[in-house]
């Protein structure tokens, strides 16, 4: 195999730098250089992008489902394969398929699948988050109060022999239903622990923090706000230096003025990312859909139970990165790495993903100046073309 060619055309964003007048050289799925274009070798194949730019791939730490489908209802390697495909269009090269809390057999169903889609190498399947079912009820969301439980030696001995089957295993813990002792067990075994769906105050979260936890679920969604005596998990995931933080930037779930403030508080070297929260709505044009037997209605870009509560987003990735861009005012390069850089340094694989250097993966989403999606690349395969979607 030596399938090597460079693309040509537009500015070129690397995770950290713009690069004009330059070629991307991808070989054999990898990233091989970013070259000037008098630079490129004869022998190889150039294609030329036609303007816009070339970024790196998008990355969603949190996707319930796409293409029709949610992993709740299909636990299977197929419904992760069309839930992947549903995503790439809006560029998004790697995702974690995550699983609504649900019965420990629906579990055990998804996490097998997932073992299967990385032994298949499935395109754009990064590998899972279980989001529950060891939440608080008094912040659960649109997760099911009858199905969340405390976490069980059972549970976390289910945890730790899954991540050595997965490339990445994310779960979303409440510090209401999770020992902290259990947190280091599950961070020291390489299991990405996040907090959420939790009323927690903030002494506790950072206590969890320390233990291991390194992520906080969509902020401000489903957790304790910040407050004048109490900042709560909301004020740990911004003051803490590290907690990733995921957030909806949808314009529904989190005000923008709130998005706002938290970006220029967050301390670092841990990041707000951009996530969807996407259901099956994802590339469809479908009204309705059920989890956990309830059914969720698609209306006014928002997804909802009959009694009003957010379930989940009407969100793709590109979307995201526009509503930070445009209306928050991100500068660009910023909102692109809240969707590609900063994700997988939260989950400790930018040595391979979010970025463009020798031997990263050759994840590509081409844009227009527009912010148009005109083809995307996963290990160097084109998966989705603009002017062949039509």
């Amino acid at each position: 195999m030596n399938d090597r060619f460079a693309l040509t055309g537009a500015r070129i964003f690397d995770g950290d730098d713009w690069h004009e007048g330059a070629a991307l050289v991808v070989r054999d799925g990898l990233v091989e250089a970013i070259l000037p274009t008098g630079a490129i070798p004869s022998d190889i194949r150039v294609a030329d992008t036609g303007g816009g730019m070339l970024a790196p791939g998008f990355i969603d730490l949190q996707v319930n489902g796409g293409g029709g489908v949610m992993l709740n209802d299909h636990p299977d390697v197929a419904s992760i394969e069309t839930i992947c495909k549903a995503h790439a269009p809006f560029g998004t090269t790697a995702l974690l398929p995550t699983l609504i809390t649900d019965t420990p057999a629906i579990t055990a169903a998804a996490v097998a699948a997932g073992e299967a889609a990385a032994l298949r190498k499935v395109p754009g399947f990064l590998g899972l988050h279980l989001e529950g079912p060891h939440l608080s009820i008094a912040r659960k969301g649109a997760h099911d109060p009858a199905l969340i439980r405390p976490m069980t030696d059972e549970d976390e001995a289910m945890l730790i022999a899954a991540r050595r089957k997965l490339p990445v295993l994310l779960t979303t813990i409440a510090p209401e239903s999770v020992e902290p002792a259990r947190v280091a067990a599950l961070a020291k075994a390489g299991v990405i622990v996040s907090l959420g769906h939790s009323d927690t105050g903030y002494a506790t979260a950072k206590a969890f923090a320390e233990a291991g936890a390194s992520v906080v679920t969509h902020l401000f969604n489903a957790m304790s706000q910040i407050g004048n005596r109490e900042p709560g998990l909301a004020g740990a995931a911004i003051d803490s230096g590290t907690l990733s933080a995921g957030l909806i930037a949808d314009g529904i779930h989190v005000d923008p003025v709130t998005i706002k403030i938290a970006l220029r508080a967050k301390q670092g070297p841990a990041r707000i990312v951009l996530v969807t929260d996407a259901m099956a709505t994802i590339g469809t044009d479908m009204t309705s859909f059920t989890l956990n037997g309830r059914t969720i209605y698609r209306k006014d870009g928002s997804l909802r139970l009959a009694d009003g509560t957010l379930a989940g987003a009407d969100l793709d990735m590109i979307s995201a990165v526009r509503y930070v861009h445009r209306v928050i005012g991100l500068d660009l390069s910023e909102a692109l790495r809240m969707a590609s850089l900063y994700p997988a340094q939260a989950i400790g694989q930018s040595h391979r993903l979010g970025r463009f250097a020798n031997g990263t993966a050759a994840d590509i989403v081409a844009l227009s100046d527009d912010l148009d999606i005109g083809q995307v690349w996963i290990g160097g395969k084109t998966v989705f073309e603009a002017s062949a979607s039509h």
